[in-house]
């Protein structure tokens, strides 16, 4: 992957492409941002130009170099991740001992570490003492959901490169560039963070299912109690999507926006916009005040999954709660 296939992170990939044009690439950079951004892929695209033998401000992904890299056998480009909830010293330790060897004959080497945030103290400490003393030259891409919580002198001697949530809408005509079903597509760009994350959830048999029984189960909350547990109960409960309750409860809250925004004729930011016809049958049911209370039901029950409480109570309970509402 190259730069240019990056989706969105302008200014982080201006920052990086102008060190690589000028020949002054820091010593350590930090990203830092929200995770489906594509920082992982952008370090691993910086790693790739660095050693690129072709290119100079990007990555051919052609060349040994760069297929090496994306292979993970790069013997000059490590990958350091949490061992549990954290990284731990060990792991600090063992990156100075490799990197006190050198194989390119640039000498240089690369480590990216996720999760750097993650780091314990004394694995922090070592990294800075690394930082302001490398046995070797060396360069440090330090990957962090919040970059503010590193250490002071550890942020003070990278250079900070910024990751901003990508837009949806973005992400959405992507995905359906790459193929992905369209009205799975912009579900799932609501959902989870990231292209990835997107593209993955598009792929899962589960979710197609999943947002079929919500849209049944949506003509009939608020009218039918009844035909409503019975069909979740034969749809959801006794088959494999009930261990994606918790995301069931999310395309509700989803689907009684959608009703909020029908109603105030913003048509544009509609999530479900393949059924118009019926959302203009169900949209005036309520009050726009209604609808607020049902998103609110759809969260506090998601909370209530998520705490481990029994999701068909917790689910019989929500459509109970949907019954004359206003």
């Amino acid at each position: 992957m190259s730069f240019e296939h990056i989706l969105g992170q302008e200014r982080a990939k201006a920052i990086l492409q102008h060190g690589l044009r000028a020949d002054k690439v820091s010593h350590a950079y930090l990203f830092s941002g929200p995770r489906g951004t594509g920082r992982v892929q952008t370090a691993i695209t910086l790693a790739k130009a660095m050693f690129c033998e072709r290119m100079k401000e990007d990555s051919c992904d052609e060349c040994l170099s760069c297929r090496k890299i994306d292979h993970g056998n790069h013997p000059d480009v490590h990958m350091i991740v949490p061992e549990g909830q954290s990284i731990k010293i060990d792991q600090i330790r063992d990156l100075q001992r490799e990197f006190s060897y050198r194989t390119h004959p640039s000498g240089r080497k690369i480590y990216i570490m996720e999760q750097a945030d993650k780091m314990t103290v004394q694995a922090a400490n070592s990294l800075l003492k690394f930082l302001e003393e490398p046995t070797s030259p060396s360069i440090a891409i330090l990957i962090a959901d919040n970059g503010q919580a590193m250490l002071p002198t550890i942020i003070s001697r990278s250079q900070w490169v910024p990751f901003t949530p990508t837009n949806p809408e973005q992400i959405y005509h992507k995905l359906v560039e790459e193929g992905s079903v369209s009205t799975l597509a912009r579900v799932a760009v609501q959902l989870v963070n990231g292209l990835d994350a997107s593209r993955h959830l598009c792929q899962q048999n589960w979710f197609a299912e999943l947002r079929n029984v919500m849209l049944q189960l949506g003509k009939e909350c608020g009218v039918r109690l009844s035909s409503a547990l019975l069909l979740a109960q034969q749809k959801v409960f006794k088959t494999e999507l009930a261990e994606h309750s918790d995301m069931l409860f999310r395309l509700f809250h989803l689907w009684f926006r959608d009703m909020l925004y029908y109603q105030l004729n913003r048509q544009d930011s509609l999530v479900f916009q393949d059924q118009l016809e019926l959302m203009g049958k169900i949209a005036w049911t309520r009050t726009a005040d209604g609808w607020i209370r049902c998103m609110e039901a759809a969260a506090e029950a998601q909370k209530r999954v998520r705490a481990n409480v029994n999701p068909q109570l917790v689910f019989e309970q929500f459509l109970v709660g949907m019954q004359g509402g206003t």
